[in-house]
Order: structure tokens, then C-alpha cells, then sequence
């Protein structure tokens, strides 16, 4: 029994070991097979996201630096010459229009005026003295009482009294102007800079400069347009690839130093007749609103002299071609984009781009509507190398921008 039970254990044993043995030779063969399969797969196309090229019609804002001007920087001189006083008003405050600013001693001016008149009065005197002569020898004639040239020495008096009266009552008004002179007021409404003289000063009639008033509202900018920008513009105009209004419509937006944005817009009022030739630049310049500049120091900052940019607005480009600053490398010719032909494949297209536009270039040459530019996967592909394009899925920043356009 025990013989017998020993070999039936032993046989079942074996069977179990070659069963195992057969099934491990059945999943080595399987895996093999598995692991040649892929080895006879063709390859993936490598994945690429693109966008198709279209047109568009944007708002062409071309941006210049800007210097700030007061609208009527005013010099303020005497028409006299004469020690200085008193003066009226406070350095760096508002003056209105009218009030005074300086006294010149009035004491010679007056007296010169007192003397003026009463020379007026004498040349009357002797105007009418005149007058009466001759009316008196002119009847004596007739009666052969008096000679001809009696009559023509009085009549030749007359007119001397005459003339002299006219110049004695010039010489009045001449004396009048420069009393009321005396009293230097300011011609204009603005901000008064630093006094230049002071009490006990002589000062020389429309040499010297007593200050300046700034008026302030509204206020210049002035910006210098470079002539590679006026040549191009006029070629794109020619073109029709942009279009804008008379010139002295178009309106700026001004951005200070700091990047906060002006609230009011300026229009363009003057454009210079000539180039700069030290510059290369002609000068426009742009009148802006400047409501603060009526209030007490302090309370603007919109200050004659500041640096600021000045985005003109206007101009209109038809047919523009957008596409994401992503899309567009950097090689040694320049920049350039992968661009999927109609077989599939990644073709290197060189491109001008010419300026920004939030997140995207504008293209000026190099691209045409219907193109697919590629804007993800740039480092499976190669020139030349066939890819697999998909369209890009647009950020919620491209969508909001995608609804609000036409």
C-alpha cells in the first residue's frame, strides 16, 4: 500500500510539473510574439497645434514719445523802467486774469504826465490866440489895411499852434501809457512761476524778464514722428492697406511715466511744416483737456514738461494678418513660423512682423488667409517632416477677444 500510494503521488507530481513547464513555453512564445508586434507598427505622426490665418480689420494705434507744454507760456515784462515797489502776488499760485503783480514807482511818471498836460493846456492857449489873429487880419486884407504877408504870418501861426497842440496832447497819452504801466498786471489766467526781482530792483523797460504765468487748461503735448514712420504710413495709405481721417482728427491717448492712463483724450491741432534735419523728425502736436489745472497746486499732475506716450488713434488697417506671439521664432535671417502645407508636412515660412498688438504680431509679409501656422509642438517637427495638425484650442483670454469682434 504504501509502494503503491508512494508512485500514484509521484506520477501526479510529474504531470503537474510538466504541465507547468508546457504552460511557461506557451506564455514565452506569446510574449515574444507580443514583443514583435510593435517592431512591425508604423510610427506616430508627431502632434502639432495650429491655427488658420485670416484677416482682419483693427484699429491701427501707432505710439510716439510726448513732451508736455503749457497751453500759453506768457513771459512777463515791464513797458517801463523804474525801481520795483511792491509785488503783489505769491510764488507758484494761481493768478486770474487782471490782477496785479508788480508796482513801479509812480512818482516820475506821474509827474512827467502832470507836465504833458499842462503843456496840452498852453498849446490851447496858444492855438486859440492864434485862431483869433487870424480872424481879425483876414478883413483887414480886403480893406487893404493889412499886407498880404501879415495874413500869412498869422495863418502860418495857426498851424504852428495846431501842430504843437497835437504833439503836446500825444506826449499826454505817451506819459498816460506809462503810468498805467506802473501797475504790471497779468495779461492771462494760469499758474505765476518764481519772481526774478524783488523790491528796491531796477528793472529795464521789456529787457528784463519779471516772470511767467503758465496757463494751464487746457495743455500741449508735443511728439516728434520719425520719417521712416511718415515715408511708410504714406505708402500704406497709397496702398489702401490703412485708412484714417483728416489729420486734424485724429485723437491721442496719453500714458504717463508711471503707466497710469490720462482719463481725457487729445486732439491733434498743429503738424509742422518742415523736418527737423538734426532729428529726422516732424513735430505734431496735441491739445489735451486739463480741467485740474484751474485748482490750487497740488491737486494735478499733469505738469508743463513731463515725458509721456502719446497712442494716436484714427487709423484703420484693412486685411490685417494676427497670429500669436508664440507662433513666431527667432533664426539668424530674422523671424520665421512653421507653416502645414496641403501635404501634411512642416514647411519653415520667413515673415516680417512689424509691431505688437497685446499677445499677438502683426504680419506684414510672409503669411496669406487660409495658412496653417503652427503654435505648439515645435520640437517634434523639422522642416520638411510630415506631422499630424490639430487645431489649437483658443485661451479664455482668445474667445473673449474672438466674441467681441465683429
Amino acid at each position: 500500500m504504501t509502494r503503491m500510494h508512494f508512485s500514484v503521488s509521484h506520477i501526479r507530481y510529474r504531470i503537474r510539473w510538466v504541465a507547468a513547464a508546457c504552460l511557461g513555453m506557451v506564455v514565452i512564445v506569446l510574449s515574444g510574439c507580443a514583443d514583435k508586434e510593435p517592431e512591425q507598427a508604423a510610427p506616430r505622426l508627431p502632434q502639432v497645434e495650429v491655427i488658420t490665418v485670416a484677416t482682419q480689420v483693427i484699429q491701427d494705434e501707432p505710439e510716439f514719445i510726448g513732451q508736455t507744454e503749457a497751453f500759453r507760456p506768457v513771459e512777463i515784462r515791464s513797458q517801463v523802467s523804474g525801481i520795483i515797489k511792491k509785488v503783489y502776488f505769491t510764488e507758484g499760485r494761481n493768478v486770474k486774469k487782471g490782477d496785479r503783480l508788480y508796482l513801479i514807482d509812480t512818482v516820475p511818471f506821474n509827474a512827467i504826465y502832470l507836465s504833458t498836460k499842462a503843456k496840452v493846456a498852453q498849446a490851447q492857449a496858444r492855438l486859440n490866440q492864434a485862431k483869433l489873429d487870424l480872424a481879425r487880419v483876414k478883413p483887414l486884407l480886403e480893406q487893404q489895411a493889412v499886407s498880404k504877408k501879415d495874413v500869412d504870418d498869422a495863418q502860418a501861426e495857426f498851424l504852428g499852434a495846431k501842430a504843437m497842440l497835437e504833439a503836446a496832447q500825444n506826449d499826454v497819452i505817451k506819459a498816460k501809457f506809462d503810468l498805467d504801466n506802473t501797475v504790471i498786471t497779468a495779461p492771462v489766467k494760469g499758474r505765476i512761476g518764481r519772481s526774478h526781482f524783488y523790491e528796491g530792483r531796477l528793472i529795464s523797460a521789456q529787457t528784463a524778464l519779471l516772470t511767467t504765468i503758465d496757463q494751464l487748461d487746457p495743455m500741449y503735448v508735443n511728439v516728434s514722428v520719425p520719417e521712416s514712420y511718415l515715408l511708410r504710413r504714406r505708402r500704406e495709405l497709397a496702398e489702401q492697406k490703412v485708412q484714417r481721417p483728416d489729420i486734424f482728427q485724429l485723437t491721442g491717448m496719453m500714458t504717463f511715466s508711471d503707466g497710469s492712463v490720462y482719463p481725457e483724450e487729445g486732439v491733434l491741432d498743429f503738424a509742422d511744416v518742415a523736418l527737423r534735419p538734426e532729428t529726422g523728425t516732424l513735430q505734431g502736436r496735441f491739445v489735451f483737456p486739463n480741467p485740474e489745472g484751474n485748482l490750487a497746486p497740488g491737486h494735478s499732475y499733469f505738469y508743463p514738461g513731463q515725458f509721456v506716450k502719446i497712442r494716436i488713434k484714427g487709423y484703420i488697417r484693412t486685411d490685417a494678418i494676427l497670429i500669436p506671439q508664440r507662433a513666431v521664432q527667432q533664426g539668424p535671417s530674422g523671424s520665421f513660423v512653421y507653416v502645414i502645407n496641403q501635404e501634411e508636412k512642416a514647411e519653415l515660412r520667413p515673415i516680417r512682423a512689424s509691431a505688437w498688438r497685446g499677445k499677438d504680431w502683426l504680419i506684414e509679409e510672409g503669411l496669406r488667409p487660409g495658412e496653417r501656422v503652427v503654435v505648439e509642438g515645435f520640437f517634434r517637427i523639422l522642416p520638411g517632416a510630415e506631422v499630424h495638425a490639430i487645431a489649437a484650442t483658443p485661451s479664455p483670454a482668445e474667445k473673449t477677444k474672438a466674441q467681441k469682434q465683429p
